[in-house]
């Protein structure tokens, strides 16, 4: 009753920050993200009766939080297989944890993928993406690959894929700013901001549109108006975060020379655009020939301690030959 998955984290284009229903993990909003072929997530989960409870080594470390959110997602799929074993879960990334680089999100699409097939079931997509939520709001964008889309529904969400990966080969630039995890976890961050910021009723009401614009320029395949959409949606987002009391503060100065130099260069005529999650390090999304200029400049910069290439991803998938 072993198994071992890979999947890759994503970056929301037009984000989620919030909770509709806080029970369920429900997002407050959809989102539309490229899914990072070039980052990776291994997880292994191994249901052993001689266990007592499940524990679940991250990086080779124990955390209590992450434990309860990872037993969470296994008793539904012990309920699914009509089984109560324990189960060792371990889990590596090959790039920063916690630190605004969608850990979570490939961390979770793993779990359910590698817990599913320890077990021998057989879900339904929708299923999976419903229980990899409740570990990560972002997770189940990370079960598909390429460019995918999450839409809110009455009780749940709903992902599809708008694109697969060598549909739109586009590459995403991951400036690293700092590599420890972030002093605020988004979690407790969106229940702040939905609390206090008085800008947070406009983020969720101005959203709809920002979904539908980023959309239409995915499958038209048009680069310029993606830029646009996608660094204007990632400015409202840590608009809200800013005015959240207290202010959720993820930049470092090297995060905002990144974004001023990718401006810059895209005002030269490189198709390259920004964006930013709740955290410090910068994606620099470009069409395939910029990548090479894009990682140099972005590699001179102050601060910058480490330069990431990716491709767009595929899904979550399970590990051939896993012992």
């Amino acid at each position: 009753m072993r198994a071992v998955a890979i999947a890759h984290p994503n970056v929301a284009l037009v984000k989620y920050w919030g909770k509709r229903v806080r029970a369920g993990n429900l997002p407050a909003t959809g989102s539309l993200s490229l899914v990072l072929g070039g980052l990776s997530t291994e997880t292994s989960v191994t249901f052993d009766p001689s266990l007592r409870h499940d524990r679940v080594l991250l990086d080779g470390r124990e955390d209590p939080e992450t434990t309860a959110r990872v037993s969470a997602c296994l008793d539904l799929l012990r309920q699914e297989a009509g089984v109560s074993t324990p189960a060792l879960v371990e889990s590596r990334n090959d790039f920063p944890t916690g630190a605004g680089l969608a850990s979570s999100a490939s961390g979770f699409a793993a779990l359910v993928t590698a817990g599913a097939g320890a077990l021998g079931l057989h879900l339904p997509a929708q299923r999976l993406a419903e229980i990899a939520r409740l570990g990560s709001g972002s997770a189940p964008r990370s079960l598909l690959g390429g460019v995918v889309l999450l839409r809110n529904r009455e009780a749940t969400t709903v992902c599809e894929q708008i694109a697969a990966a060598a549909d739109w080969p586009l590459q995403i630039v991951v400036a690293v700013t700092t590599s420890g995890p972030k002093a605020i976890s988004s979690r407790i961050g969106m229940a702040r901001s939905e609390q206090t910021s008085p800008f947070y009723a406009a983020w969720v009401e101005t959203h709809a549109a920002d979904l539908d614009t980023g959309l239409v320029a995915v499958r038209n395949r048009d680069f310029p108006a993606l830029a646009a959409i996608a660094e204007h949606n990632c400015l409202k987002m840590h608009a809200v975060m800013l005015t959240t009391r207290p202010p959720l503060l993820y930049w470092t100065p090297a995060t905002l020379a990144c974004l001023h130099k990718i401006q810059e260069l895209r005002q030269d005529g490189v198709p390259v655009f920004f964006t930013v999650d709740a955290g410090p390090q910068v994606k620099a999304v470009c069409l395939p020939g910029a990548a090479d200029d894009v990682a140099a400049v972005l590699g001179r910069l102050p601060g910058v301690l480490q330069v990431l290439r990716s491709p767009l991803g595929e899904g979550a998938r399970l590990r051939a030959n896993a012992d």
